[in-house]
């Protein structure tokens, strides 16, 4: 897998995280990731398709959604809702679109789908590629998320 098509979305994950909820995140030890099971309780899933075809992954645990939502929105929030859901939706859009913008500007044009939400507890997620997929933990104050991401040709 080419980190020059992974690197942009985990600087994006990294930035937009910084700059909309004003929440520093620090990345851990990336791994090839062997199973579809969630390591968190709220995912979102977007396609992307150009000169590579695949799917980036966000997934959080309650704790640093619910942290990052109530940062993010200048509310408390304390349990999972439709908001919360929303907002990791739009947290997608904008993290695939930074990440798409810092490829744009090497000369490698993406396009991105509209991301699939889904929580609750022991979920599963399918990436559209069904090569390796490259997943990196980042931790919070409030917990861990992760970033996964599969190119079928990458």
């Amino acid at each position: 897998m080419d980190v020059k098509l992974i690197n942009p979305f985990l600087a994006a994950a990294m930035h937009v995280l910084k700059t909309m909820a004003g929440v520093e995140v620090s990345p851990g030890k990336p791994f090839l990731k062997k199973d579809s099971q969630a390591t968190g309780d709220v995912s979102a899933i977007i396609g992307i398709t150009g000169v590579a075809s695949g799917s980036m992954a966000l997934v959080f645990t309650e704790s640093c959604i619910l942290y990052i939502v109530s940062k993010l929105l200048g509310e408390a929030f304390t349990e999972v809702n439709d908001e919360v859901n929303d907002a990791v939706g739009e947290l997608t859009n904008m993290i695939c679109g930074d990440g798409r913008r810092r490829l744009a500007e090497e000369g490698l044009v993406l396009q991105a789908g509209i991301p699939t939400i889904v929580s609750g507890k022991n979920h599963h997620i399918t990436h559209i590629a069904k090569g390796p997929r490259l997943a990196i933990p980042f931790q919070t104050e409030q917990g861990e998320f992760m970033v996964e991401v599969a190119f079928a040709n990458a």
